[in-house]
């Protein structure tokens, strides 16, 4: 599937994360249309982090799927969990420092849910998880990693293909996971799928 990017007129990824744009293009495919779905993401009452990233998952897939008849549509939901915490998106500083502060020195893990629609409405879902080790974060590197502001927006408050990479003692797991989504597995519900042959 990776080369020139090809674009797939009959996939819409369900989805307003550029990363997810991005790393579809990394493989070398390039929705026919992008249309994120607006869902309320609040967790179930005792739904457990790897259950909540698949649930999302599907249920991006089908909002958007009514507004795009025979087409194929892909969404995914990452989640940064420790233990069965659920951390939030990082949408200030203090929430950032909380979910720095929490990660420093610890092992996370981050549950990635990925669904593919087909046009007949036959679903296909795949839950991948990856284990994250941070290092012991010193005051003068979490503010720094505040002042970057990549934090914005970001599940457990970091992204992994920025600064943060220096936090990360050990990943154990799907590298593109962590990222926004899961790239062997989702090429592999593509190609299953019938949405893209290569």
């Amino acid at each position: 599937m990776a080369g020139v990017p090809v674009e797939i007129p009959g996939l819409v990824l369900a989805s307003a994360s550029p990363r997810r744009l991005d790393l579809l293009r990394q493989i070398g495919l390039v929705p026919g249309a992008v249309d994120p779905a607006e869902l309320d993401e609040s967790p179930h009452k005792g739904e457990l982090p790897p259950r909540h990233a698949l649930r999302l998952a599907e249920e991006k897939a089908r909002a958007v799927a009514a507004r795009h008849p025979g087409k194929h549509v892909l969404a995914a939901d990452t989640m940064v969990a420790c233990g069965r915490r659920i951390l939030p998106k990082a949408e200030d500083e203090r929430t950032a420092r909380r979910c720095l502060a929490l990660l420093s020195g610890r092992r996370h893990r981050v549950h990635g849910g990925v669904a593919l629609l087909a046009p007949g409405g036959k679903a296909h879902s795949r839950l991948v998880t990856t284990t994250v080790t941070f290092k012991v974060l010193d005051h003068d590197e979490v503010e720094t990693y505040i002042a970057s502001g990549e934090w914005h927006g970001k599940a457990g408050g970091y992204a992994i293909q920025g600064l943060a990479a220096i936090f990360v003692r050990q990943l154990i797991g799907s590298y593109s996971n962590v990222v926004g989504l899961p790239l062997f597995e989702t090429a592999q519900l593509l190609k299953g799928s019938g949405a893209h042959g290569g």
